[in-house]
Parts: structure tokens; sequence; C-alpha cells
């Protein structure tokens, strides 16, 4: 009975990460859903890309205070989980701070003090950043697409965070405060203030010790026993609601950045079926009627454009899984600005909405069974996509390097190329360009009328 604790902690960590990879396998197979895209050109510059963007977090301090406070929580939050590796030992083999004999004192003594002063730093952080979303009146945290669960979504992320930091600091100040009653026992010896559970190595924890004034050793133990346990289910928790959350992109920005558009801005992609014939129309050697390659008889033909995830490639999928919701894209989305219905955030979020729901059929049928929806009109509106004026404003706020426009541009060139439906200004616009080689509506011979002299 006495490796029980041992026994229940080895299960409750072997669960914990088998649902979280679990839950990435699920990721990994719905991104695969998209067209294959070869993004491997490059490396040296996606490497550096990768390490500025996702790592350096170089477009987060763009705006100043929410960027410093995000690096706070970013890297206290990831160094502070490096404790996860002593409880992770202390945890299967029953010891108490194992890395204090690995690592000597001093330097133990510096890792603990490390780890406190981030984890204050992050309490402080979460805090603001509760304050600055939920009462400080920013626009884009009020937009309509973030009711209901993604506002409360980014609210659980800080408590679970403040929650995991005040339990970490906790278990310090008991475990603390333990070892006090300890040397009360014995002989204090000098130097023994040095000793690495002394207050200079739990620089924050040590102003909790009022707290803990009229508990018993017991109670003592209890305490940092509870709050050992909740720091460690807290922390596999957390991870296993990522799957759930917009946070994703804790995890999902390296790859995002490193697969991200590495074309001038506005550069759009050709499909080579149209290029062919633009091709052939331009030369006036070509012949039209010369045989083509054979085609496979079963060989559906290429669509054009997107109205379903599965017409969209493998990296805009990743784009829709990456998103932060921050809104700094719809911020500075000129129609979103001038009150038109777009929002890039949204239609983020609606692609990747359409791909959960599509990953739910494939869990139920085994494979993906016609729903009779589609991510257009279904979940993004025409009226979203054609308020666009393609300026990659969105693309450019990114602070993880999301393309929303590639998105947009392929649900359009889907209307204008499958359906013919594009609204009647573009329509009119075409069709003088056809006739009239210019977008306006007279003759070829009246080009030049506003250049004569009255």
């Amino acid at each position: 009975m006495q490796y029980i604790d041992n026994i229940i902690f080895f299960l409750a960590l072997v669960i914990g990460f088998g649902l979280f990879f679990k839950s990435f396998k699920e990721i990994y197979r719905n991104i695969k859903l998209g067209k294959k895209i070869d993004r491997s050109d490059q490396p040296a510059v996606r490497w550096k890309t990768m390490g500025k963007v996702a790592l350096g977090q170089s477009k987060m301090v763009k705006k100043p205070i929410a960027g410093s406070l995000h690096i706070l929580v970013y890297v206290g939050f990831i160094i502070i989980n490096f404790e996860l590796l002593e409880i992770v030992i202390d945890g299967i083999f029953g010891t108490h701070r194992f890395l204090a004999g690995i690592l000597g004192a001093g330097f133990y003594s510096f890792f603990t003090a490390t780890l406190e002063i981030l984890a204050i730093l992050v309490v402080i952080a979460v805090v603001a950043f509760f304050i600055r979303r939920n009462f400080y009146g920013i626009k884009r945290f009020q937009m309509k697409e973030l009711f209901g669960w993604p506002k409360n979504d980014a609210n659980w992320i800080l408590i679970i965070e403040f929650a995991l930091m005040v339990a970490f600091l906790t278990m310090n100040a008991s475990d603390y405060y333990i070892d006090l009653h300890k040397l009360q026992m014995i002989e204090m010896v000098p130097g023994v203030e040095n000793n690495f559970l002394s207050g200079a190595n739990f620089p924050v924890s040590i102003h909790l010790l009022p707290f803990l004034d009229n508990f018993s050793d017991s109670s003592l133990h209890i305490i940092e026993k509870s709050a050992w346990w909740f720091h460690f289910l807290g922390i596999l928790f957390f991870m296993n609601y990522l799957y759930y959350s917009k946070h994703l992109h804790i995890i999902l920005a390296f790859p995002n950045t490193w697969f991200s558009n590495l074309k001038p801005k506005g550069q759009f992609n050709n499909l080579d079926s149209v290029t062919r014939e633009i091709k052939l129309m331009m030369d006036p050697n070509a012949d039209p009627y010369a045989p083509q390659p054979a085609a496979d008889a079963n060989e559906v033909p290429e669509k054009f454009g997107a109205s379903d995830i599965f017409d969209l490639d493998q990296v805009q999928l990743l784009n829709a899984y990456s998103c932060t919701e921050c809104g700094r894209c719809t911020a500075v989305c000129p129609a979103n600005i001038t009150g038109k219905k777009l929002s890039p955030r949204k239609i983020m979020m609606d692609t990747r909405d359409r791909i959960e729901e599509v990953g739910r059929n494939i869990n139920k049928n085994g494979k993906f069974v016609d729903d009779g929806k589609k991510l257009l009109d279904d979940h993004i509106q025409r009226e979203e996509l054609w308020a666009c004026t393609t300026c990659n404003a969105c693309v450019e706020a990114c602070p993880v390097l999301i393309d929303p426009l590639s998105i947009i541009f392929e649900m359009r060139r889907f209307l204008v190329m499958e359906q013919s439906s594009a609204p009647q200004e573009l329509n009119l616009m075409m069709s003088n360009i056809e006739n009239n080689a210019a977008p306006w509506q007279y003759n070829q011979a009246d080009r030049l009328n506003w250049a004569k002299e009255n």
C-alpha cells in the first residue's frame, strides 16, 4: 500500500499524455484533409522566421503593453513547467525535490528562486489580461464572434494559469514552513539558513508564511501534498484542454510560422489549367487542337477555388487551428472598420469550426459521410467574402503569420469560376474588360478623349 500514490501518479501521467497525443493525432488527421502543398523551399529562411516570430514573439511586441505581458506569461509558464520534470521523478519514485541533490544547493537555490519570480510575474500578467479583456472595453474583444464559448475559453485559460501558479507558490510555502519546523527541532548550526529550502530560495512564497502560522505539521503536509497534486493534475488538464481551446497556438504557432507563405504579400497563386489556356490565347502560333496528355477516365476534374475545407490546402487548415482569436486582423480590416460584415478573425474561427465538424463526422462514421453542409454559406457568408478589399492588412497584423486572405480568395475564386456568382458590379466590370479592354463602359475608340484639348 505504500506505493499506492506512485501507482496513481503513474496512471494519471500515462492517461494524461495518452489523451494529449490522441487529440493531436486527430488534429493532424484533420489538417491532412486539405490539399497537399509544398512549403519546403528556403529552409534557412523558414527556421529564421519561426525563431523570430514564434519563439521570439517579434510581432507581438508591436503592441508594447499586450506584447510584454504576453511574453511574461509565455516565457514564465514554459520555464516554470521545467518543474514538471522534478514532479514526475518525485511522483514515480517517491522522492522529494530530486533535483536538489542533482543540481547542488547553489544552483538549485537559483533554479527555485527563478521559478518563483517568474510565477508571480505570470500571476500579475494574467490578472492584467483578465481585467483588460473583460473590463477595459477594447473593441476587438467585444465583437459578436467572441460571444459565448470563445470569450469563456479565453477567461478559463487565464483562470487555470492563475490557479496553477498559486498552487505552485502554495506548495513551496508549505514545504518551506515544514522545513522550518524541522529546523526548530534540531540544533541550529552556522550557515543552516542557506539550506536549499531557505527564504532566499523562495523569495515569493516566503511572504505566504503568515497565512500558515496556525497550521500543524500534519496540516501543512496535507496542504503541501494537495498543492503538489493540484499543480501536477492541473498541468495534465491544461494540456488536454488545449485541444478544445484557441490556445493551441502555444504549440501550433511553431509549425504555422515555419510553413508560412514567403512570397510577397498580394501575390496570388495561379491555376495551371487557367495559365495554360491564357498562353494558348496569347500565342498566335499555338495550336488549340494539339493533343493533350491523356487524362485518367476516373479522374475528377479539379475544382476552381474552394467551397469546403477539402478544397483548401493543408497550411490553410493549420492556419485555422493556429488562430489565437486575438482580433488584431479584424481591428485593422478596412471593411470591418467601415461597418461591413467581414471579420478576418471570424473567417478563421468558422474554418476551424467546419474542420471540427468534419472531424466529428469521421469519428462517428469511420470516414466522412456527406452531411449536406459546406464551409461556404453554412459557415461563411458570401457577403463577408465580397466585402474584402484584398489589402493584406489582416495578414500583416497576425502575430503568428496566419493568412485569412488566402481562404477568402479561394472561396471567391469558386464563386466566380464555378458558379458565375459574382456581384453585379464585378460582372459588369469583367464584361467591360472583355468587350472594351477597360473596366468602364465606353467604346475603345473613345479611350483617349480625356486627353483632347477643349
